[in-house]
């Protein structure tokens, strides 16, 4: 017996392309660069690697817009929105416990000196064939909340630490065409 035909996805609009499926967030990498980002380059060789992938989840992306609602006099019918500044959310990273202490000497380094504290840094969604989909880079992040694992004796559950990164912004970039796999 022969599997039926893959019926061909739907046109688009005239001018628009046609839709595509969501892509599934359970895949992606996490890099924090390993050099100070307000460092020059030689310094920023003496500093190790903090971390890289091995994450669990990621939480975060996204900023806020604060806006002033301001009315206009004689207009009833609306009240004007008016930016007024942005900021941006915590990154927060989970991951298992392990024995290399890079996050928590990364949390350390912003309370103790200025030396290795900021990091630039990119988590990349992938696509369910491993391939690159989109990423996020964050500019001048500083290790802003460190937690250890909650340990307790009556469960068996793997032992997790997170960070929170406040950062200088993210900028999302698209990897891979919409249709690629």
């Amino acid at each position: 017996m022969s599997p039926l035909p893959t019926p061909p996805p739907p046109p688009g609009l005239p001018g628009l392309p046609g839709f595509e499926d969501p892509i599934p967030g359970y895949r992606f990498l996490v890099t924090l660069d390993p050099a100070d980002a307000y460092l020059p380059p030689a310094q920023a060789a003496l500093i190790t690697l903090v971390a890289s992938g091995g994450f669990q989840e990621v939480k975060g992306l996204g900023g806020d817009l604060e806006v002033m609602p301001y009315n206009e006099g004689g207009s009833n019918d609306f009240v004007h929105q008016l930016p007024v500044r942005h900021s941006w959310a915590r990154i927060q990273l989970r991951r298992g416990l392990v024995r290399d202490p890079g996050l928590y000497f990364w949390y350390r380094a912003g309370m103790t000196r200025s030396l290795g504290a900021r990091r630039d840094g990119c988590i990349i969604l992938l696509t369910p064939a491993g391939n690159p989909a989109v990423a996020w880079t964050f500019r001048a992040g500083l290790a802003a909340k460190w937690m250890g694992p909650e340990l307790n004796a009556m469960q068996s559950a793997v032992a997790v630490e997170s960070i929170e990164i406040a950062h200088h912004g993210v900028t999302q970039i698209p990897l891979s065409p919409p249709g690629t796999p």
